[in-house]
């Protein structure tokens, strides 16, 4: 083993200086900064370099990690860099927002010897910075253009990283998406001080500079059809993700100050990037002076209660039904929201939606619950203790209770589509083809609400099944050269 590893035994962990948190919580930018030079090499030469590396076990990409880390333990970031972007498509923004407490450092050996994981994440963005700050990230230039162009619809994580690796292989790209900027759930859904939208816009940039093209405000199924799209490219790729907030079931869960977090965060998000909105939409989804208490326990959940911080909030309460320790979202990010002054209350469920005699909101009745035996997932369930209730104020209640599927059957003329009793596209892995033929699904849509990584993983896996599809296809190359449509290159692969 080289010289530059194994430092473990005589560096000890550390993470990138945070910002103090009664600065932090009153602005939207990213509260990490970056490692050193030197802080870099040496927080990468704690790696052990483990014959079987968990690390790279529970990463959804298979990152290389062992590999880059030894690399800028020597010093050479743009070595590092070039083998992480290998089989990560977008790692400056997994460096930021993967769960890495859940994920590869969570796994870490040195981690479970009690020594400390190596910080992985902080050194992912690290030298992803260096390479967009060097030039090292230059347009794609594929060997060969193809003359065939794969539509996608959707340009979250997963669309974006279907199109780069498109790209990369020479297919034409075009990108159809319903809001006003591309970047799905990264532009509007993760707040600013956790993703700098910034850095979404510059990957944007970067994949239009290298010839994929963007069409914004539209809607598959309203402005143009999905067969529309079939007539113009040869394969499509379904990378909606699922936007339906989960409901409560409760009555009155409807009325004014009851509001879904993807709207809430959405909102928030627009505002950060300098929309123009009107006085009553400013103060409708504004928690500013307001008593706010987020139900759910998630990363979602996270997300809210932090930006409901940053928004002014007169007091921040978050509500789960469980235990802490059995929360789903990342303990760091709970811990965060501690220290800029959320409070969270557990085993307590909601009941009923409390309003006063003009029908407006006042709060929430919450069952008080226990824990019981433990689940399928290894969570501990949580039951009603019989009689016991507990009303909290509130005027401003946000649901984080998660996702589900549009009914993209009926969105996009799709009857023949399979799909899971959850609405979601059932595919066949790794190609990630639906059940129609040349359509592929991906992300959310795919797997439901999940990790944006997962997302990534499977773009990626979207691009390479697509790729597979296409080259299996007979006189596939002589009918692309002689400009035969996607519809009669169709016909040829259905008759092979």
């Amino acid at each position: 083993m080289r010289d530059s590893m194994h430092k473990f035994t005589e560096l000890g962990q550390r993470f990138p200086t945070l910002r103090s948190a009664s600065e932090r919580r009153n602005d939207f930018h990213e509260i990490d900064g970056l490692f050193s030079a030197e802080e870099l090499c040496e927080q990468s030469s704690r790696c052990e370099q483990c014959a079987v590396p968990f690390c790279q076990t529970y990463c959804p990409v298979a990152n290389n990690i062992p590999d880059w880390l030894m690399l800028q333990a020597e010093g050479s970031t743009r070595a590092a860099w070039e083998r992480l972007s290998e089989v990560n498509a977008l790692p400056e923004i997994c460096g930021r927002i993967c769960p890495q407490d859940r994920l590869c450092e969570g796994n870490c050996v040195l981690e479970r010897a009690g020594h400390g994981t190596v910080t992985i994440g902080a050194v992912e963005k690290h030298i992803s910075e260096q390479a967009f700050a060097n030039g090292w990230v230059r347009p794609i230039s594929p060997e060969r253009e193809r003359g065939v162009s794969i539509g996608i619809v959707g340009s979250g994580p997963a669309g974006l990283s279907a199109a780069l690796r498109l790209r990369e292989l020479g297919y034409g790209v075009h990108i159809y998406e319903k809001q006003d900027r591309a970047g799905g759930l990264l532009i509007y859904g993760i707040p600013n001080f956790k993703l700098a939208k910034e850095v979404v816009t510059r990957r944007v940039s970067w994949l239009m500079d290298s010839g994929v093209e963007i069409t914004l405000n539209c809607r598959i199924g309203k402005d143009k059809s999905l067969e529309d799209l079939r007539e113009k490219h040869t394969a499509v790729l379904l990378a909606t993700g699922v936007y339906d907030a989960r409901r409560l079931g409760l009555a009155s869960e409807d009325v004014s100050g009851v509001i879904s977090a993807y709207g809430y965060l959405q909102h928030s998000d627009r505002i950060y990037l300098g929309d123009e909105l009107s006085a009553r939409q400013r103060s409708e989804l504004s928690a500013r002076g307001r008593r706010v208490v987020v139900l759910g326990g998630g990363d979602t959940a996270m997300d809210c209660v932090r930006t409901a911080q940053r928004q002014g909030a007169k007091s921040v309460l978050c509500l789960y039904r469980r235990d802490r320790n059995s929360m789903p979202g990342s303990r760091r990010e709970v811990a965060k929201a501690e220290e800029e002054g959320v409070v969270f209350r557990f085993l307590r469920n909601p009941s009923s939606i409390l309003l006063d005699s003009a029908d407006d909101l006042q709060g929430v009745r919450v069952q008080k619950m226990r824990l019981a035996q433990t689940g399928v997932d290894g969570r501990a369930l949580s039951v009603a203790i019989a009689g016991e209730y507990e009303d909290i104020a509130s005027d401003f209640l946000i649901k984080a209770l998660g996702f589900e599927a549009e009914d993209l059957r009926s969105d996009l003329s799709l009857s023949d589509l399979a799909v899971t009793d959850w609405g979601t596209i059932v595919v066949s892995k790794p190609s990630m083809h639906s059940s129609l033929g040349g359509i592929f699904a991906a992300g959310d849509i795919v797997r439901g609400a999940s990790l944006v990584v997962w997302a990534v993983r499977e773009g990626m896996d979207a691009a390479r099944g697509i790729h597979d599809y296409l080259q299996g296809m007979e006189d596939f190359s002589n009918a692309a050269s002689a400009g035969t449509g996607a519809r009669e290159v169709r016909r040829a692969r259905k008759v092979a």
